[in-house]
């Protein structure tokens, strides 16, 4: 048994690296990775999951629509299969393939039929669907997170950009006139408000691997109840 099989059977993780190595490890960029990646593959699966859904459940009122079913059920697996290689490449979380398709009858309809009959298949499909909006969410805060803190952190190393390229003395956070016609202007100029702004960074670049693991930790859970073999 391999060992990321193990892992997987026995309940042993690999140690998560620790909150301040967090930021710079492999493990965090691989789980950012798994995030930033799942939503293309989630719009592909959830546009193919609803098109081979609705025409066959329209057409199901005549025999053509059985196989454009048997056609989901397919790709259910397919993308089950791809999602549970990213979950074991990406998240070290080795998943159990289902047993494969016994086809009981001879011929094209005992192939379909099968194919209808097929748990694993509707369960790759349904995860598709139910997974999309997730996918969205993990995206956008993820990358978020991730660009948001590594560009606070390095402010300083780039805060000179604006009194040398603009009429700005620092960074300008607020420029508005009052009622009474006077100008308000707050410029990031001190080296206290660029340090503060670097520190806020840092926090957020701290707490973005923490962040992305609880948001994949859906997928996790939803791919061991819907992806898993039995």
């Amino acid at each position: 048994m391999s060992t990321a099989a193990y892992r997987a059977t026995t309940g042993d993780r690999p140690t998560r690296p620790g909150f301040w190595r967090a930021p710079f490890s492999r493990a965090a960029f691989r789980e950012l990775g798994f995030a930033l990646s799942g939503l293309p593959i989630a719009v592909l699966g959830f546009s193919l999951v609803i098109a081979l859904f609705s025409t066959g459940l329209g057409l199901a009122v005549t025999m053509l629509g059985l196989p454009v079913l048997a056609l989901l059920t397919i790709a259910g697996r397919g993308f089950g299969a791809a999602e549970r290689s990213r979950i074991r490449t990406l998240l070290d979380l080795d998943l159990p393939a289902p047993a494969a398709v016994v086809v009981r009858r001879e011929g094209v309809w005992g192939a379909i039929t099968a194919r209808l009959g097929d748990a694993a298949g509707w369960k790759g499909a349904l995860y598709q669907f139910v997974m999309f909006p997730w996918a969205i969410v993990g995206f956008v805060f993820s990358l978020t997170f991730f660009v948001l803190g590594w560009a606070l952190l390095l402010f300083p190393a780039y805060q000179w950009v604006w009194p040398r390229y603009t009429d700005w003395n620092g960074y300008r956070v607020a420029d508005w006139t009052d009622s009474h016609g006077v100008q308000h202007v707050y410029e990031l100029v001190s080296p206290f408000q660029i340090g503060a702004v670097s520190l806020l960074g840092a926090v957020f670049v701290l707490l973005t691997p923490q962040l992305v693991h609880a948001l994949n930790g859906l997928n996790r859970l939803a791919a061991r109840g819907l992806l898993a073999g039995r």
